[in-house]
C-alpha cells in the first residue's frame, strides 16, 4: 500500500440541484460540486438550473459537470454556458477524444476487473464499479484491489457512506465522490455534511 502523510482528502457532493445544498455544502467543506446532465438519471438538472446555482457561488470552488454519451461540441457549449470547470466523462472515451475537449475533463474508469483500475493512470480520474446505469447504483469496489496501486489522482466514488468512507483513507486516495442520497429535491448534504470535515481533515493516512 502507498504510504501518504497528512494528505486531505478531498471530498465532490454530486447530484447538487439546489442552491441551498450547494452553500451548505461550501460551508461544511465541499471542495467541489458535482452537477448532472444526464437525463435520465434522477438527479438531472438542466443548464439553465444549474447555471442559476453555479452563479451565485463563492469563488474558489470547483464545479463538475457530468456528461453520459454526449459529444464534444455538447459538452463544451454547456460548460462554458454554465461556467462549469470541469467535465466528468462517464461513459467509454479514448485519449484522443479527451484531448478535444476545452475543459478540464475528469475521466470515468467503470471497473469490472482489478487491472482495469490503471486506465489513465497519467491522469486524474475517477474509479466507479461498472454499472449499466451509469453510477448511483450503491454498490462499492473491493478497497482490496488498490493494494499496491497509487492512488494520488484517483478520487472513488460508488457505495460510499457516512460509516464506511473511513476506510478509504488508508489507501491515499485524492479524494471521493459521493452521489447525492435522496431523489426528491434534497441531496447528499442531508447525510454527509455534518461530517464533512472530520473526514477531509482526520489525519495522517498510512
Amino acid at each position: 500500500m502507498v504510504q501518504v502523510k497528512n494528505r486531505k482528502l478531498r471530498v465532490k457532493i454530486c447530484g447538487i440541484t439546489n442552491l441551498r445544498d450547494a452553500l451548505h455544502a461550501i460551508e461544511c467543506g465541499a471542495d467541489a460540486l458535482g452537477f448532472v446532465f444526464y437525463h435520465q438519471s434522477p438527479r438531472y438538472i438542466s443548464p439553465e438550473a444549474a447555471k442559476k446555482i453555479i452563479d451565485k457561488l463563492p469563488p474558489f470552488v470547483e464545479t463538475v459537470g457530468l456528461f453520459v454519451n454526449e459529444g464534444v461540441e455538447t459538452i463544451d457549449t454547456i460548460c462554458k454556458y454554465t461556467d462549469i470547470s470541469r467535465a466528468q466523462i462517464h461513459f467509454e472515451v479514448d485519449e484522443e477524444s479527451l484531448n478535444q475537449l476545452h475543459e478540464q475533463v475528469l475521466p470515468v474508469v467503470r471497473v469490472k476487473h482489478p487491472e482495469d483500475i490503471k486506465k489513465f493512470d497519467h491522469r486524474y480520474r475517477l474509479v466507479d464499479i461498472h454499472s449499466d446505469a451509469y453510477g448511483g447504483t450503491g454498490e462499492r469496489l473491493d478497497l482490496a484491489w488498490f493494494k499496491g496501486v497509487d492512488c494520488s489522482r484517483i478520487i472513488l466514488a460508488g457505495g460510499l457512506t457516512p460509516e464506511n468512507v473511513h476506510e478509504a483513507r488508508a489507501y491515499g486516495f485524492y479524494g471521493v465522490d459521493v452521489s447525492s442520497l435522496s431523489h426528491k429535491g434534497r441531496t447528499a448534504p442531508i447525510s454527509w455534511i455534518p461530517i464533512l470535515p472530520p473526514i477531509m481533515n482526520s489525519g495522517t493516512v498510512s
